[in-house]
């Protein structure tokens, strides 16, 4: 057996290949080199056979010189090996010409998809020439050299001041060396400090001309107008859009939000809200003198962008932050929604109020703003206020894969932090806190450097985190801009003292810039860890409800509440248009009814018994109708129209509840339109002054022109007598019990107060039996009659109780007469004609329902033109106002669309949507890695 130990290759001087391996045997150490030459010209395989010659060669000399003999087979064995090491070597020009052939159809591929790009010559005009990078290069480059060296000196002077230690010189020398070296490393402290704000500055200036090229660059493209490619919308703008979908998502069923976010917690005043203001670069929040300002969640979603602006998720309107009236504009907004979102007494409310804030450098994440931790409440709160922000604070700390970005205030002691125990709580290990200490400015002035350095380290508190930032957000100014803090951050940064003394805090845990950027780079990289793992429990909760819907509705669609909504509105639109459908001939019948039911009881109570006990009935009808219909009677009619509209359009309602294709799920919200749309519905003034003219004109006839009306008027007042002759006679079954029949019957006795009744209508029936056109009334000797009569009997009534006997007795009486002169009236109608107001036959109650039948008919053909030309299209209108309203009422749907069916679908759409933009999202994630 042989194995390869070297192989080489050389071009000699004609660029001929030569070809060289070396061999070792296996059963001795003779290094046999084998030259192989290429075929040239078809001079066929001479440098195998150079090769096997070579090689038999150094192989029998090897073996003769230890006195073996190579057998037969053993040869044959070797040729074997070489014809495998043959195969393998042509193998090497097989890849060799793949990848030249490979490369040149790559080259071409490129120069087709180069050809096909669109003409960008145009940039070059916008864009700045090539010194204006390149001096900016040198800079940045000689300004890294520069703090190289410096990180080199401080270096060497430390190894010097421990070697100094260890060799033991004595104190005096050892001293002066120290202090020269303290010196010089402060000093370099110092360089070091003004070359990171250099450097700081240099990259402001560098984003500066950026975004100045950027917007140049998008005005060029608008103007150009090349293509119409639709914007997309930016990686965080897509990132937020999930939080937004899972926060609703999450206020309604049972599936966990664990995508990562920025929670801003902290004590109460410890400059939270500052913290985040600076991230934004602008200062959005509202201030307040000691007060809680935030009083629900605030979710921030930063993004870069051309201009300063920001946002509400639920308006169109943009804030323009670089000017003041915006800025005041927005922090009105922002306490207007906190205020509003704070219901029932409640302190602190967990309605989130989104918002998304854009502009150049800002670094793109999701932050939360929560109420500040108080320990204290004041009378002015709600008794579980302290509580409330506890469970608000830990629910979005909980989220295991949130970033806690966690404020101590430095200017008060340690000792006193409400915060850091809740956050040790839900992040014990630190693995995703940040730790901010705000206000160092006033901490420099009354805290111990080595204490603050104990903070910025994590040795004071025994809670961990990822990182420790120190920051100053302002100067206790309201009036400050965040380019002014800024500013004030920086100089406070580069002339502290705890820059001189022992270098207690690194460059890079200073400054809202550095602590911006490590929040940004801890959010994404929290992003990318984790998003998979979200999307896939989606995907397993959306198989779970698909298999649910199937096995629970089969046949049925899965539609949300939106487009349940949207088909009931439908439903409810076509009965509008079958409302104008309605015959006419239907309308006047529905209408004559209501007019009668309205007016019946005045006709009856005001007119027609008031006249009947009048010496003159005639004159008296007359100045009541007149003064009815000048009042009461048009409101009364109108009242009387709006009612049977109502009723048709319920009737339509509950008619379609019948039908084969109804679906039930939409009944609740039916019931609710309609009863709104009614209720906001009322008739137009204009048609009470309308009727009231058709009214006195009708009513000013008092004769009855033919047989026909006069049959059609006896008979309105047969019925009408009869009708509240029924009424009558239950009134007196209640106030006089049960008859003999009834009472043997259902085994039922009379009451002491039904026995007195009766007494009382005995005496009051022989009145009326000796005095059949007895007046209404009761005279003051009647009344002691029937008095003395009862106590005869031992039965003690008052007048009262007398008078109260006597209007439904009397009333019976009265339409028993009628009744009877309406029968007599039957055929009396040429004899009426004839004779007139002296007929022998007084008729004179049927001309007084004539008279009101012909006010009901022109009353009832006026209100059905008004409903069909007028009242229909505005009720039309009112229920496309309310179904309009409802749409925009979540919450007002969530009731009125109720069911499993519902909570089901609504369940599957939303987990559906949210995968969709989780998929979406890490789509473009991946693509911008």
């Amino acid at each position: 057996m042989l194995r390869i130990y070297q192989n080489t290759y050389r071009r000699t001087a004609k660029k001929a290949v030569v070809y060289s391996t070396k061999v070792v045997c296996c059963n001795h150490s003779t290094l046999c080199k084998i030259t192989m030459q290429p075929r040239r010209n078809g001079a066929g395989d001479q440098w195998e056979q150079h090769h096997n010659r070579n090689h038999e060669h150094f192989l029998l000399a090897g073996n003769q010189a230890r006195g073996w003999t190579i057998p037969p087979h053993s040869r044959g064995y070797g040729m074997f090996v070489v014809r495998i090491l043959k195969g393998a070597l042509k193998l090497r020009y097989l890849v060799l010409g793949g990848a030249i052939g490979g490369g040149v159809s790559l080259s071409k591929k490129y120069e087709d998809w180069k050809e096909g790009l669109p003409d960008m010559k145009w940039l070059e005009d916008a864009l700045p020439q090539g010194e204006r990078w390149s001096q900016f290069s040198r800079n940045l480059i000689e300004v890294g050299s520069i703090v190289k060296n410096a990180i080199e000196i401080a270096k060497e002077d430390i190894k010097s001041k421990a070697t100094v230690a260890a060799l033991g010189i004595p104190a005096d020398e050892s001293r002066k060396k120290y202090e020269k070296l303290q010196s010089q490393v402060e000093t370099l402290q110092t360089e070091i400090m003004n070359v990171q704000i250099k450097y700081q500055k240099e990259l402001e200036k560098m984003e500066k001309e950026n975004r100045e090229l950027r917007q140049q660059y998008l005005i060029l493209k608008t103007n150009k107008k090349t293509t119409a490619k639709r914007i997309k919308k930016s990686l965080i703008d897509m990132y937020s859009e999930v939080l937004d979908e899972l926060s609703g998502y999450d206020t309604g069923y049972t599936m966990a939000d664990h995508l990562p976010r920025v929670v801003v917690v902290g004590d109460q005043s410890s400059g939270k809200t500052s913290v985040l203001e600076s991230i934004a670069k602008a200062r959005i929040f509202p201030r307040g003198s000691g007060e809680m300002m935030t009083r629900a969640p605030v979710k921030v979603t930063l993004a870069e962008g051309p201009y300063h602006v920001a946002q509400f998720r639920d308006t169109d309107r943009e804030y323009d932050l670089t000017k003041e009236s915006d800025l005041a504009d927005l922090r009105r907004e922002v306490e207007f929604r906190m205020r509003a979102s704070v219901r029932g007494g409640k302190t602190v409310s967990n309605e989130v109020i989104a918002m998304t804030v854009k502009g150049p450098g800002l670094q793109r994440m999701v932050l939360v703003d929560l109420p500040g931790i108080i320990s204290t409440m004041t009378v002015d709160m709600a008794s579980d206020t302290k509580d409330s922000i506890h469970q608000m604070t830990k629910h979005y700390m909980s989220n295991p894969n949130a970033i806690i970005l966690c404020i101590q205030d430095g200017s008060v002691d340690a000792e006193r932090s409400n915060v850091t125990d809740l956050v040790m709580q839900c992040d014990p290990l630190g693995r995703r806190t940040i730790f901010v200490l705000t206000k160092v400015d006033l901490a420099e002035e009354l805290a111990d450097p080595d204490r603050i350095r104990k903070i910025l380290s994590g040795k004071l508190f025994p809670m961990k985190a990822l990182g420790y930032y120190a920051v100053v957000t302002g100067r206790g100014r309201k009036d400050d801009s965040i380019d002014a803090i800024r500013q004030y951050e920086e100089d406070f940064f580069k002339n502290s003292k705890l820059f001189h003394r022992r270098g207690v805090i690194m460059p890079h845990q200073v400054t809202s810039r550095n602590l911006s950027l490590a929040v940004s780079d801890r959010f994404w990289k929290m992003v990318r860890e984790t998003i998979e793992q979200q999307a896939d429990a989606f995907k397993a909760t959306r198989f779970n409800l698909e298999t649910e819907w199937k096995n629970n509705f089969p046949r049925l669609r899965e539609s949300g509440r939106d487009e349940l909504f949207d088909k009931a509105k439908g439903e409810i639109l076509d009965e509008v248009v079958t409302l104008s459908q309605i015959s006419a001939k239907k309308w006047d019948d529905t209408l004559t009814i209501k007019l009668w039911e309205k007016l019946s009881n005045y006709v009856f109570e005001n007119v027609y018994l008031p006249a009947a006990q009048s010496d003159s009935f005639n004159t008296m009808v007359d100045i009541k109708l007149r003064q009815w219909a000048e009042q009461a009677l048009p409101a009364k009619s109108v009242e009387a129209g709006w009612e049977a509209l109502q009723q048709e359009f319920i009737s339509l309602m509950e008619r379609a509840k019948k039908a084969h294709d109804h679906d039930g799920v939409f009944d609740q919200l039916k019931a609710a339109v309609v009863d709104e749309a009614i209720r906001r519905h009322s008739w137009e003034d204009k048609a009470i002054d309308m009727l009231r003219v058709i009214q006195l004109n009708t009513l000013e006839d008092r004769f009855v022109h033919d047989k026909t009306e006069w049959d059609q008027a006896v008979k309105f007042l047969e019925n009408s007598v009869n009708t509240k002759l029924v009424q009558t006679e239950e009134t007196l079954s209640q106030m006089f019990g049960p008859g003999p029949w009834t009472r043997f019957a259902q085994w039922k006795s009379l009451t002491q107060d039904q026995q007195k009744r009766r007494s009382v209508k005995g005496e009051l029936d022989k009145i009326l039996k000796n005095d059949l056109k007895h007046l209404p009334s009761l005279s003051y000797d009647e009344l002691t009659t029937v008095r003395k009569n009862l106590q005869r009997d031992n039965v003690e009534v008052d007048t009262d109780y007398i008078r109260q006997t006597w209007f439904p007795v009397y009333r019976k009486h009265f339409l028993q007469q009628a009744l009877q002169r309406a029968k007599d009236c039957r055929k009396a109608y040429y004899l009426y004609t004839q004779q007139g107001s002296e007929c022998e036959v007084s008729c004179s109650d049927v001309v007084l329902f004539w008279r009101i039948q012909q006010v009901i008919k022109v009353t009832g053909n006026a209100l059905r033109q008004q409903v069909i030309n007028r009242e229909a299209r505005r009720l039309d209108k009112e229920i496309k106002a309310v179904l309009d309203e409802f749409s925009d009422d979540e919450e007002r749907k969530a009731h009125l669309l109720t069911g499993k069916r519902v909570q089901l679908a609504e369940e599957l759409i939303k987990v559906r949507q949210i995968q969709e933009k989780l998929e979406e999202f890490i789509n473009s994630l991946n693509q911008e890695k």
